[in-house]
């Protein structure tokens, strides 16, 4: 009996060849030796992985064409986040789609024409400067102003947990002005812009300081729509993407665990064959399977202005607690070899953690998932 429903949802074979694709470029690419010893710098970025990613044309996969992009849905985008979090590789992806929502929301024509196809080849690498002193993702308390100067705009402020601002070329810059919330792409070589890389319980996913008192022209604001309601589809945007990626770096610990729990014996036999790690196991198994159907629900409804509203805070909140839990699993199940700098646990705990405090705090998305459904 077909199942409307599950077709609805289910991956279409385009999507499956993409994942199997990816899967077999990372497997080639990746390296957590590599990504261990990028993760001991303040701009960890795996270059290699990152410039066959540009390749492949995944970094402005739901661009229209005439951007450089591919015109797919961010569904498509959903699998490509889900395969990179398997192997934890540090790469921007997430920073320029978060400025990229940013551009082509806010955008004119031109400015899109501009900024964009660099972004989508990868010769350009954007983020999105909002966060001051947390990572709420209000705008009523901004202190970065953006006054008026003559045909200029004078942009003053610090922006903090800006992600990959050590590898950016490009900011964008969420603003308080006499109009309201403004966003203005600002160059890191600009006069008056300065970066410095901050200490991050994940290194791999690297994080600055933006110090900005500078002079933008006039067509460097982008001021072609609502700046607060691109912002917020920016942010849940990033939100289902990271929902994604925690699933794959969920699946992946998973994997290990269970890989590891038929290799290793202990009195004489294996101990994935003991009650209490063979329970563990499978609330693990649980708690990926229900992660990997909210994840996928929310990224095939971002667009739906009835069931985002649900889907996104409910993604982040469960893809959220899901991967902090079965990263620490993992390490609990492998024990003391699981604690080790040689072992890749560890990054995926830290992945873990930090995944589930950028963007804003999942308290903050539980809030708002209980006032879509009315609590």
């Amino acid at each position: 009996m077909r199942c409307p429903v599950a077709e609805r949802f289910a991956r279409t074979e385009e999507q499956q060849m993409l994942s199997s694709t990816l899967r077999e470029l990372l497997g080639a690419t990746a390296d957590m030796d590599r990504t261990r010893e990028l993760s001991l710098t303040s701009d960890a970025i795996d270059r290699e992985t990152w410039s066959a990613l540009c390749d492949m044309g995944l970094v402005g996969l739901t661009l229209d064409e005439k951007h450089g992009g591919a015109g797919l849905s961010f569904a498509d985008t959903a699998v490509v986040f889900e395969e990179l979090g398997r192997v934890v590789v540090p790469v921007p992806l997430l920073s320029d789609l978060l400025a990229i929502t940013m551009i082509a929301g806010l955008g004119t024509k031109d400015q899109c024409e501009e900024l964009l196809p660099p972004i989508a080849r990868g010769e350009s690498i954007a983020t999105l400067a909002l966060h001051e002193t947390s990572h709420d993702r209000k705008l009523a308390d901004l202190d970065t102003t953006a006054e008026r100067d003559g045909d200029e705009w004078h942009v003053v402020g610090t922006k903090r947990y800006v992600t990959d601002a050590p590898n950016a070329d490009v900011f964008v810059v969420v603003t308080a002005s006499p109009d309201g919330p403004a966003a203005f792409v600002i160059p890191r070589n600009g006069v008056g812009v300065s970066v410095r890389p901050l200490p991050s319980l994940d290194a791999t996913r690297p994080l600055g300081e933006v110090t900005i008192d500078t002079r933008i022209p006039e067509s460097g604001r982008l001021a072609a729509g609502d700046v607060g309601a691109v912002l917020a589809d920016a942010l849940d945007r990033g939100a289902v993407a990271l929902a994604n990626e925690q699933v794959g770096g969920a699946q992946r610990c998973l994997e290990t665990s269970v890989e590891y729990a038929g290799e290793r014996f202990q009195f004489g036999r294996a101990i994935g064959s003991f009650q209490a790690v063979k329970h563990l196991c499978a609330d693990m198994l649980v708690a990926v399977e229900h992660a990997r159907s909210v994840a996928w629900h929310a990224a095939m409804t971002i667009d739906d202005p009835q069931e985002a509203p649900v889907a996104v805070p409910l993604a982040r909140s469960v893809c959220c607690d899901a991967y902090v839990f079965v990263a620490g699993a993992t390490i609990q199940i492998h024990g003391g070899i699981g604690f080790t700098w040689e072992h890749d646990a560890h990054l995926y705990f830290k992945r873990a953690k930090s995944t589930s405090l950028i963007l804003g705090s999942v308290y903050g998305y539980r809030d708002r998932l209980a006032d879509a459904i009315g609590i």
